[in-house]
């Protein structure tokens, strides 16, 4: 491991820095939700890495769902104090990304396999997983102790990103500042996952189908619109479902008590 930082690397550390700490001021936890599901932190870990998107990258969406899962397991399950759980479930990425570096082929079948499978695990997932109404909750923290604790995690993923390889685009940076904000709308953090699983895996196929053509960059500027185009309308028709199931929960408590 060694501290060779790229301008790359610094904007990573930088701007999803100011991501993380813009997540922590936000109230609502469908919000905070929006806000872990943005790409930002793949676009630049992906420039960082300097490398074509391959099954590792596809195959880090599962992890990443298993990282939110432990999270909230921890925590809620086996009462972890919200910090060690957040810990330990990191930890588990990163020993599991490892391992699975020398083990996961780049080659075409298996991306494509694991882009499928990925696509198929995140919409059974979406239709399964019920909406739950979570807390609002808003950081106490200062802007000037918040900022530096998150571009120390960033900067952590930055010096083992060669030991992860694309497992390090989809580390969760943001979903680790959202867990410790979220832990009390964990549910709706876990939720999110598969959301990200359907609308970044074609963002994936999108850059890997684009950059022999138009290179790295500009596979990325496809990738967003290809994302834009499903997250947009994904986000709203689940906002308009989580409503409606509200109001029918209202409905019926009124009738319960008449």
């Amino acid at each position: 491991m060694t501290l060779d930082l790229g301008w790359w690397d610094l904007a990573l550390i930088v701007v999803v820095s100011l991501q993380g700490t813009l997540l922590a001021y936000l109230p609502a936890p469908k919000w905070k939700a929006f806000l872990v599901s943005l790409p930002v932190p793949f676009t630049l870990s992906s420039l960082a890495l300097g490398k074509p998107v391959s099954a590792q990258n596809v195959l880090g969406l599962v992890l990443l769902l298993f990282f939110a899962l432990a999270v909230r397991w921890l925590h809620q399950g086996a009462r972890l104090h919200i910090t060690a759980a957040i810990a330990l479930a990191a930890l588990g990425y990163c020993g599991s990304g490892t391992l699975l570096v020398g083990v996961v082929p780049e080659t075409p079948l298996m991306f494509w396999l694991s882009a499928l499978g990925v696509i198929g695990l995140g919409i059974w997932l979406l239709i399964t997983m019920p909406h739950r109404k979570e807390p609002d909750y808003r950081s106490p923290l200062p802007v000037w102790l918040k900022l530096p604790v998150m571009m120390g995690v960033i900067l952590f993923i930055v010096v083992i990103k060669e030991a992860l390889q694309g497992f390090m685009t989809v580390f969760p940076m943001m979903t680790t500042v959202g867990a410790y904000e979220s832990r009390r709308s964990l549910w709706t953090l876990v939720r999110q996952m598969p959301v990200v699983m359907v609308t970044l895996t074609p963002m994936m196929i999108a850059c890997r189908l684009s950059q022999p053509w138009v290179g790295q960059g500009l596979s990325l500027v496809v990738g967003w619109a290809v994302f834009l185009s499903i997250f947009l309308p994904l986000t709203r028709y689940l906002w308009s479902r989580a409503a409606a199931e509200a109001q029918a929960d209202l409905l019926l408590s009124a009738e319960k008590v008449v």
